[in-house]
């Protein structure tokens, strides 16, 4: 008899638990009301459906007539942009989880899960050199403005700078404690920033390989920076909800815009510098586990990519399109165009109009 009862009462605690994660589930996924978007003068203008997994990095190339993407389903895509039409299929052994536009846009860098890095000729595919050197994960590249020299940064905790022509490594940056996630170089190449998981940005000087200086304001790891087209600021965003902006004179914190994100993946200036476009996550930690368990819906979309004013960190407009978490974001070289990767295994575009504030 003792054994029948606590049988009974484990069963009806393990009910009871079931009907409050599904009351939960059914909560997170259809019932709650997510972030509403913000209206604006940007409208959605294209959907890029070909990746069979989440796409974690975008980029116009200096053209503007093409777009490529970046996916955890082993591929790199080139996408003629009128429309969306598949031009290359850049095939990796395992997830792509970067990519890098030369500025001349004759080339484009990946970086992968295996490791390494890889330069192709954007105009066809075709691969060109292979970067062996890194640990672990690659998680970024970027190629510095003269194409000259390659930097990509990784999970081993390093950055290393290549020699694009003759394909050496020629230095190796160490200085983070874990994770290294982005890396960008200034417009005149001199500099290079990072950030890493280890809550910090650090600003590097290209021809030595020296540390000179950390910036250390954001709370979280710090996910993605971006210098200004001037080169006079820097925008790093993060973990912590927050998106910041530096001063690269002195490297003084200009200004912090929080908003109700969870997690800003990605921050990019536009092109003249005024605008500051983000993308990430806009739902708590629970919430993403059981959107990801119980699938995407069009009912839990929340807002996913915001357009932001660089002068006062005002919301110019958000975008709710996407049905899951928004990895990369990006300008294209005319700011008439905007797109965002993410998650849903989809790239999205808009067409907008630059605003005069």
């Amino acid at each position: 008899m003792r054994k029948s009862n606590k049988l009974m009462r484990a069963v009806i605690i393990t009910a009871v638990a079931l009907l409050l994660v599904g009351a939960f589930g059914l909560y997170f996924h259809f019932l709650r009301s997510p972030s509403r978007p913000v209206a604006g003068n940007a409208l959605l203008h294209l959907k890029f459906a070909g990746h069979s997994d989440g796409v974690w990095s975008v980029m116009f190339s200096p053209k503007g007539d093409t777009i490529a993407s970046a996916s955890i389903d082993g591929t790199a895509k080139i996408w003629q942009y009128a429309d969306g039409k598949i031009i290359h299929e850049l095939k990796h052994p395992t997830g792509v989880t970067a990519l890098a536009f030369s500025h001349d846009g004759e080339y484009l860098a990946t970086g992968s899960y295996d490791s390494r890095v890889r330069l192709w000729r954007a105009t066809d595919g075709t691969l060109l050199k292979t970067f062996s050197g890194h640990e672990n994960t690659v998680w970024f590249v970027d190629l510095s403005p003269d194409g000259n020299t390659l930097a990509s940064s990784g999970e081993d905790k390093l950055i290393r700078l290549w020699d694009v022509n003759s394909g050496t490594l020629t230095k190796t940056l160490a200085g983070h404690s874990l994770n290294v996630w982005s890396v960008a170089f200034s417009p005149d190449g001199k500099k290079l920033a990072s950030s890493s998981f280890d809550r910090s940005i650090k600003i590097w000087d290209v021809a030595t390989g020296n540390l000179e200086r950390t910036l250390t304001s954001h709370t979280q790891a710090v996910l993605k920076v971006d210098f200004s087209p001037d080169g006079k600021m820097l925008v790093s965003c993060g973990d912590d909800s927050t998106i910041k902006l530096w001063g690269t004179q002195d490297w003084h914190l200009i200004r912090t815009l929080s908003g109700d994100m969870e997690h800003v993946y990605s921050c990019r200036f536009s092109p003249d510098g005024k605008q500051i476009l983000s993308g990430g996550r806009d739902r708590s930690t629970f919430g993403e586990l059981l959107q990801t368990m119980l699938g995407e819906t069009e009912k839990n979309k929340g807002v996913t990519v915001r357009l932001c004013n660089v002068a006062d960190g005002s919301l110019i407009q958000s975008f709710a399109e996407h049905n899951n978490d928004v990895h990369s974001v990006a300008f294209s070289p005319d700011s008439k165009w905007i797109a965002a990767g993410g998650e849903d295994r989809t790239v999205r575009a808009w067409q907008m109009k630059v605003s005069d504030k």
